[in-house]
């Protein structure tokens, strides 16, 4: 991205940080358009290793593991002008700090709706029908033939999902539902139209969507407002033993609550794909039977990281052609 100047100059690409290693086909295309500085390492970069590395960039392509606190943007040097990351979900980054500096921040939506809405599907099979003990026990060779009464799960098809947050994620794990004849509940800021309702019913009050949630999935932004939002109160308006999905942000839950109604049978099952203060969960996840437990998997595919990572990278290329980019969130 080398620019002629109006006097016939030219100007060098701009510097960019790649905080973590991304797929190879963005780091090539990176490497294309910018003077690109890939970190060596696959891990977050925390304060003040992130503000040393920053020095001199123009731009930062970070991911969701980047915490980028309001102490840390009021300390990125002068250099930086926009913060391009490598997600939808923005909490990592304290947006109104960025405004201040003047930096802008863009994420990456639209794109991987369909890899989260399957895991979302996955999550909810999972953790009702018991895959993780039945793994367990043919690895462990401790399977000693089928009985008709061996590890009985939670039928889906005909259930009531009831959908947290219907946005592009809540929506495709609600058309997949359909295809279990699942009855839709939803609760969203704002009633979708009939077209894309398709026949769910809407809650303007979560807290009324509740009772009719065999199922509940997860797929709200994490706000002050949804930090625990599902805490024990909430738990205890649910049917008996639901099965609860998280592909949100993991603090939307309340660990503590969650995982005693895991152990006294409140809650049937849960499956979870997000966690709060990721990759530290809380160990008693790890010691219940009725958990189903990935390690943040949702928009893990080849196809979608790479689109993740071009959508980034389209960002920046607006940003420095002087274009509003088109996925700006501050």
């Amino acid at each position: 991205m080398i620019k002629a100047t109006a006097d016939g100059e030219t100007r060098s690409r701009p510097r960019l940080l790649l905080t973590r290693r991304l797929p190879p086909s963005v780091e090539a295309r990176a490497g294309q358009d910018y003077d690109a500085h890939p970190s060596t390492e696959d891990r977050p970069l925390y304060r003040d290793a992130l503000v040393r590395v920053a020095e001199g960039m123009d731009a930062i392509l970070a991911c969701a593991a980047d915490r980028l606190p309001a102490e840390v943007i009021m300390e990125l040097p002068e250099s930086v002008r926009i913060i391009a990351t490598f997600s939808v979900g923005t909490d990592h980054i304290h947006l109104d700090a960025a405004k201040r500096r003047g930096i802008v921040v863009t994420n990456t939506p639209d794109v991987l709706t369909d890899a989260t809405a399957d895991i979302a599907l996955l999550l909810m099979l999972g953790a009702a029908r018991r895959a993780s003990e039945g793994d367990r026990m043919i690895r462990e060779n401790a399977w000693s033939g089928w009985t008709p009464t061996q590890m009985l799960g939670i039928q889906v098809t005909g259930k009531r999902l009831g959908i947290l947050g219907m946005g592009r994620i809540g929506q495709a794990v609600a058309q997949r539902a359909r295809a279990f004849g699942m009855c839709i509940h939803y609760s969203n800021r704002n009633r979708l139209p009939a077209a894309l309702e398709q026949g769910a019913v809407f809650h303007a009050d979560p807290e009324t969507m509740l009772p009719y949630c065999d199922f509940l999935s997860l797929h709200c932004p994490l706000t002050p407002e949804t930090f625990h939002w599902l805490d024990a109160r909430r738990i205890a308006l649910l049917p008996d033993q639901p099965v609860v999905m998280n592909t949100a942000r993991g603090a939307v839950v309340d660990d503590e609550a969650l995982i005693e109604a895991l152990r006294n049978g409140r809650v049937a099952a849960a499956g979870l794909d997000v966690f709060d203060n990721e990759p530290n969960l809380h160990p008693d996840y790890r010691t219940l039977s009725n958990t189903f437990l990935l390690p943040h998997l949702g928009s893990a595919t080849m196809e979608t990281r790479d689109a993740m990572g071009f959508r980034a990278l389209d960002n920046l290329d607006a940003f420095f052609s002087g274009r509003e980019p088109g996925d700006r969130v501050a």
